[in-house]
């Protein structure tokens, strides 16, 4: 499948970096998280002087085979309606990016629609969504590969019009089931500890989706195994293809590409939290990247975020996707950088250093 080269950033400025934000005029560690998003930007970019430049956010749109079992208390059309409701510039998403200034980008993977007569929503449509993975895979190798590069593309492009910083959102309904399988699955938590409302399932629904779930679990671990262009699949690999929506797997080349660019990554919810775990299979080095935006209610988000040793900057309860919870979170990774780039420092301020 298609590769990525990403090196972790290099450590050799940390102490520099840490030396600069303890002098500060304030109480040692007084600014807690902003600290350490400042420091963590200041390694990524490779400056004492870390900046943000054109914000660009991203929602990649597709429908899920799966959703044909009742996982999802949303009707399948809400996706390809609230596509071209963001086409319009009537939904959260437009808001948020509205308000922070950011470029946004509609990407049509694989929506159960015909979506050509809007112009604003970019058409890389794999298929009319996702194949039910309870018995099959979800996807084929091929195709996740093209959502890889396309995902990986679209990254490519907003850091040629300069920009140093992305955000993800997903619009695609059902997409809580794959995203709680691959975290089943590639974190080691048991399955019923993954699975949530989505959208708003009751608790009935709750357990019809995890018997949905389990099933198509069980069929994966008796399948065959799988194969790309004559060779074994690596076991993430594997889980990708079977359970992914195109939207997801375009979200996991777009958080790729943007750290082999070096650039910050927003990641927002239960979902793209899902997609940052899938990169870090595929390339470690990806973590280093990633700004936690929000923590949401969906059972499991917790868990999910302690096996990536992260915690979001936000605990709104949004459970809307979209990427609102990285954009509403943008604010405060800017506050982190002009706390580093504007607050004087004691010597310059003539205060005491007291400690």
């Amino acid at each position: 499948m298609k590769t990525f080269h990403i090196s972790p950033p290099d450590e050799a400025l940390r102490s520099a970096l840490q030396e600069k934000i303890d002098h500060l005029n304030k109480p040692k560690g007084s600014m807690g998280r902003l600290e350490e998003l400042a420091l963590q930007i200041g390694l990524i970019q490779q400056t004492l002087c870390p900046s943000l430049n054109h914000p660009c956010h991203l929602l990649f749109g597709a429908d899920h085979g799966i959703e044909q079992e009742g996982v999802s208390v949303s009707p399948r059309e809400i996706t390809w309606q609230q596509m071209i409701n963001f086409s319009h510039g009537g939904g959260g998403v437009n808001m948020f990016c509205r308000q922070h200034g950011f470029e946004l980008q509609l990407v049509d993977m694989g929506v159960d629609h015909d979506l050509s007569p809007y112009p604003d929503i970019i058409n890389r449509k794999i298929a009319h969504g996702t194949r039910n993975f309870l018995d099959a895979p979800a996807m084929t190798p091929e195709e996740a590969d093209r959502c890889l590069d396309i995902g990986a593309q679209m990254v490519s492009d907003c850091h040629a019009r300069g920009c140093n910083v992305v955000g993800i959102g997903e619009m695609g309904i059902g997409n809580t089931s794959p995203s709680a399988v691959w975290m089943h699955l590639l974190a080691d938590i048991p399955l019923d500890r993954c699975v949530g409302a989505g959208a708003g399932l009751n608790p009935e629904g709750i357990r019809h989706k995890l018997q949905v779930l389990q099933t198509a679990v069980r069929n994966f671990h008796n399948a065959p195994p799988a194969t790309y262009r004559g060779k074994a699949m690596a076991f993430h690999e594997n889980v990708m293809c079977r359970f992914g929506g195109f939207e997801m797997v375009a979200a996991v080349g777009a958080m790729l590409r943007a750290a082999e660019l070096g650039m910050v990554i927003l990641v927002d919810g239960f979902i793209m939290t899902a997609c940052m775990l899938m990169a870090t299979h595929i390339q470690p080095a990806v973590r280093s990247y990633a700004v936690f935006c929000h923590e949401g209610d969906e059972a499991g988000h917790r868990l999910l975020l302690d096996s990536l040793h992260a915690h979001g900057l936000l605990r709104l309860g949004l459970r809307l996707g979209e990427g609102t919870g990285a954009l509403c979170a943008y604010p405060i990774v800017e506050s982190a950088l002009r706390m580093i780039n504007e607050m004087n420092n004691f010597d310059n301020a003539h205060i005491t250093k007291y400690f």
